[in-house]
């Protein structure tokens, strides 16, 4: 299979512990070339098995989404820098990515826009005045400008979005879902094969993957499906 189609497809390691995340790594195999560990594993012992992904010539994508005073974002940057992990994600907030871009050296660092569990009801209820698309847009214009390397939004948001920012930047979309599979806390999906088309740059894909009958087949379904594009 494409190595190019493999590498555009991050499987996440949504799982609690670090050997639920190394048995499914030891699953999918060489199918899979590219991770994500979020918040449950990382602090579950994730970092370490990030580690562990890197030595065994994986790509690793730590998504602990940042946002803090810009002293403590940027040290936290810099230590998973320091790692020589592949991608971290932050908070689209002006000063989180000033901070984040301070402290990253050659890590790349990934914005989110608006997490595409929210749709335009939940703006509002948080006390936001306008929609998703338009927050996103606006998001997604200061990342640009703060030098940031790419974006996290829904496979909604690409079209509109990839005129705004070119073609250098990133856009890394989650909410992706097979023909036919559940959306589950997703409410703004599109299959990886829409995600793809709209100029996404990498899909993030978990639960139809890793709670697969077959992971490993569900994964290589997913790359076939970039690689006939």
């Amino acid at each position: 299979m494409d190595d190019k189609a493999r590498d555009r497809l991050i499987v996440a390691l949504d799982v609690d512990t670090v050997e639920a995340a190394r048995a499914l790594v030891t699953t999918l195999g060489d199918a899979v070339s590219f991770y994500k560990i979020g918040m449950e594993l990382a602090y579950g012992g994730g970092l370490a098995l990030a580690q562990e992904l890197k030595d065994a010539g994986k790509r690793v994508f730590i998504d602990l989404k940042l946002h803090d005073i810009g002293a403590t974002v940027e040290r936290a940057t810099r230590q998973i820098a320091r790692m020589g992990m592949d991608f971290l994600t932050i908070h689209a907030y002006p000063q989180t990515m000033a901070a984040a871009r301070a402290g990253a050296g050659d890590l790349k660092l990934l914005a989110v826009t608006v997490m595409t569990s929210y749709d335009d009801a939940d703006l509002q209820e948080a006390g936001f005045a306008f929609g998703v698309a338009d927050l996103v847009a606006r998001r997604a214009a200061q990342a640009k400008a703060a030098g940031v390397d790419g974006l996290i939004l829904s496979p909604l948001e690409l079209s509109a979005i990839r005129p705004l920012v070119g073609p250098q930047m990133l856009l890394v979309t989650p909410g992706v879902r097979p023909a036919g599979a559940d959306a589950g806390d997703q409410k703004r999906v599109m299959t990886p094969a829409q995600a793809i088309a709209a100029s996404a740059n990498h899909i993030v894909v978990g639960r139809p993957i890793t709670r697969a009958a077959d992971p490993r087949r569900a994964a290589e379904a997913i790359v076939a499906e970039i690689h006939g594009l």
